[in-house]
C-alpha cells in the first residue's frame, strides 16, 4: 500500500531531510517501490496512493465537475465488460444532476466527493476549505449518500491541513498512482497506452467523466479488454482497500 506523506518539519531540518531523500531516492531505483514504502512512520498524515500490490487488482476511478454527456459513455463501457468503478463527484454537480447520480448507484459503482465547488483547495484558507467539506458532506447527506468514505481534493492538491480537515470529517483522502492525462485528449491510443504500460497491482487510476474527457470511453473500451486479458480484476476503492486491510492484519 502506498501513500502521499505530508510532513511538518522545523526549517532547520530541511537540509537533513533533503539528503535523506537523495539516499532514499537511489534506493527506491535500486530496490523498487515496493521496498521502500515501509521505511515511513505510518503516522504521518497519509493519503493513499496506491493499494495492495501483492494483489492484481487496479481501481478505475473518475473525477467529474460539470457536463453531462460523456458520463453515460462511460457507464455503458463499464458496464458492458461488467466493471465496478469510483467516481468522485463534486456536490455542486450532484446537486444539479440527482438523476444521474442515481444511475452511478444502481448501476453499483461507487461514490467519494471532490468537495462542493470544484476550486483547487491550496488557493483557500483552511476555514473555507472545512465549509467547502461540511457543505458537501451536508449536500450528499440530503441527497440520499450518507456513507461517502473518500475524498480527492479539486485538482488533486493537498497539504496537511487538507487532509487534516477531510480526517476529522470521517473522509479518506484518495490520491492516485497513473494519470493518462485524458481531459487534454491526447488521443485514445496514447490514454491506453500510458495505462497499459504503467499499470501494475494496486494502481489507482485517475480518469474523468467530465464533458472535456471525449476519449476516455473508447480509450477503456481498449484498457479493460487488454488489462483484463493479462489478469488484471477491477475493484472500487473500498474493494482496493479491504484487501490492504486484510494484508495489514496478516502481517501483525
Amino acid at each position: 500500500m502506498s501513500h502521499f506523506y505530508v510532513f511538518r518539519l522545523p526549517k532547520n531540518k530541511r537540509l537533513l531531510l533533503l539528503v535523506v531523500l537523495a539516499f532514499l531516492t537511489a534506493l527506491f531505483i535500486l530496490l523498487g517501490p515496493s521496498r521502500i514504502i515501509s521505511i515511513f512512520p505510518f503516522d504521518q498524515e497519509t493519503a493513499l496512493t496506491k493499494g495492495n500490490e501483492n494483489e492484481d487488482r487496479i481501481a478505475l476511478t473518475f473525477n467529474i465537475s460539470w457536463g453531462e454527456e460523456k458520463i453515460f459513455d462511460i457507464l455503458n463501457v463499464l458496464d458492458e465488460h461488467k466493471v465496478r468503478a469510483t467516481f468522485f463527484v463534486s456536490g455542486e454537480w450532484a446537486e444539479r444532476h440527482p438523476q444521474i447520480m442515481e444511475e452511478i448507484s444502481e448501476r453499483e459503482h461507487e461514490v467519494g466527493m471532490l468537495g462542493y465547488r470544484y476550486k483547487n483547495y491550496l488557493e483557500q484558507d483552511v476555514e473555507q476549505i472545512r465549509r467547502d467539506i461540511s457543505y458537501a458532506k451536508e449536500v450528499f447527506n440530503k441527497l440520499g449518500y450518507r456513507e461517502i468514505k473518500y475524498i480527492r481534493p479539486p485538482s488533486g492538491q493537498f497539504n496537511e491541513e487538507v487532509i487534516d480537515i477531510a480526517e476529522r470529517t470521517g473522509l479518506e483522502v484518495i490520491h492516485w498512482s497513473i494519470n493518462p492525462r485524458d481531459w487534454e485528449n491526447p488521443g485514445v491510443k496514447e490514454i491506453a497506452q500510458t495505462i497499459n504500460e504503467q499499470a501494475s497491482p494496486g494502481d489507482i487510476v485517475l480518469l474523468h467523466a467530465s464533458d472535456s474527457a471525449k476519449q476516455t470511453a473508447e480509450a477503456l473500451s481498449t484498457v479493460i479488454p487488454s488489462l483484463t486479458k493479462s489478469g488484471t480484476s477491477f475493484v472500487t476503492i473500498s474493494e482496493l482497500l479491504q484487501e490492504v486491510k486484510s494484508e495489514e492484519k496478516l502481517v501483525e
